[in-house]
């Protein structure tokens, strides 16, 4: 006998229960295999995929320990300040990942950007939320005589080098005898040589090893059938998005999940402020530093400067900020480059809707995210936390003589 309409239909929503219940093993208990272009893709995020640092021919004693220890007790150094008051550790701070928790910096004022960590950043060819600085001993520089920073001067520095004893003594061991303080070019080059010893102790700070590098580690070794002993199933699937459909890749990719480029993706400026320009001025900035690569204090005889004389110019920069490293984000908030997100899930919640720019254009595109999605890519982003890769004596200040 043919069975009838009404015995059907039960059979179908049996048939469906079961097809539900299938499908929510595979991909939510038991989420799908990574495919090989995936591994590839984890891989290439992984910390074990960052190459050696790289040499800076700008800064002669940018590898020399001694210059490092010699930078370390400048980078905790008060009395490089106007008021005695103020250290490169009050904003970049250890225990905050080398940032300071606030939207922006506060030392003698408010500065105009939020302060971004250190770990890491001695790969990145540019400096600053706009990339006004081509090196990472030039950017030391700029927070010295910041009046909203250390509010200092080159010929206070210069004079504090030249009467403390321990530090004349390394100053002479790593540059020669400090200038005499009537030749501004010789100031200015001693004052370059401080920027260059407080970079050599920054290159000391590098990102640590993740929860995401030791799942990472997993996936290569062949293994696959328990990855949720390293990863939540939510975990799981905000790799996946993130790799994937949320297309964060485009901007953070490699090991310090940054392509180190800018880009306007619609940020709005705090309250009461206009539109941030971004690097659109601070491209114009390094090009007439004279402590870039192509000056006169560089200590590279070839002046070999690449990413300077090359460096793109056009009205796509108006509004575009450096892509930020996204490790270690737990340490580092508020996010952006004027603190603009106080939270993780505010960001996300931005870059899902992609607000049109108030100045320049939006390169990105509305991502139509459920929120649970959303959750899930927070949940990823939570698993690239880590200490700082560093000894124990280069995150914190040296003991008083």
């Amino acid at each position: 006998m043919l069975p009838t309409r009404r015995s059907i239909i039960p059979l179908l929503l049996c048939l469906a229960l079961l097809a539900f219940v299938f499908f929510y093993w595979q991909r939510i208990v038991q989420p799908a295999p990574w495919t090989d272009a995936e591994l590839q893709q984890i891989a290439s995020l992984s910390i074990a995929a960052l190459p050696p640092l790289p040499p800076d021919p700008s800064n002669a004693v940018a590898d020399d320990p001694r210059a490092a220890e010699f930078g370390r007790r400048l980078f905790f150094d008060p009395r490089l300040s106007a008021n005695g008051n103020i250290s490169c550790a009050t904003c970049h701070q250890p225990i905050r990942n080398f940032s300071d928790g606030l939207p922006r910096a506060v030392a003698l004022g408010m500065s105009k950007r939020n302060t971004p960590s250190l770990a890491g950043s001695a790969y990145s060819p540019w400096f600053y939320w706009d990339g006004r600085k081509d090196s990472q001993w030039s950017q030391a520089l700029a927070p010295l005589e910041d009046p909203n920073e250390h509010g200092s001067s080159r010929l206070q520095l210069i004079s504090l080098i030249a009467s403390v004893s321990d530090y004349r003594r390394r100053y002479e061991t790593l540059f020669g005898q400090p200038p005499k303080l009537e030749n501004q070019h010789d100031i200015n080059r001693a004052f370059a040589n401080v920027g260059k010893a407080l970079a050599a102790y920054e290159r000391k700070l590098m990102p640590g090893k993740s929860r995401f590098d030791r799942y990472a580690d997993y996936l290569q070794s062949g293994a696959d059938s328990k990855q949720q002993d390293l990863f939540s199933k939510d975990e799981i699937a905000g790799l996946r998005l993130f790799i994937g459909a949320a297309r964060c890749t485009e901007c953070h990719n490699g090991p310090l999940f940054t392509n180190f480029e800018f880009h306007n993706t619609g940020l709005l400026p705090p309250a009461g402020e206009l539109p941030d320009r971004g690097r659109i001025d601070g491209v114009r900035e390094v090009l007439q530093d004279p402590f870039n690569c192509l000056g006169q204090y560089s200590d590279d005889p070839t002046h070999n400067c690449p990413e300077l004389r090359y460096v793109r110019t056009g009205p796509e920069l108006i509004g575009a900020t450096r892509t930020p490293s996204l490790r270690n984000l737990a340490n580092t908030m508020p996010f952006q480059s004027k603190g603009q997100h106080a939270t993780l899930s505010s960001v996300l919640d931005h870059y899902n809707r992609a607000p049109l720019a108030m100045i320049g254009h939006n390169e990105a595109t509305e991502l139509g995210l459920a929120d649970w999605q959303l959750r899930q890519l927070e949940a990823f982003l939570g698993t690239l936390a880590a200490p700082i890769n560093a000894a124990p004596e280069w995150l914190k200040a040296p003991a008083t003589d």
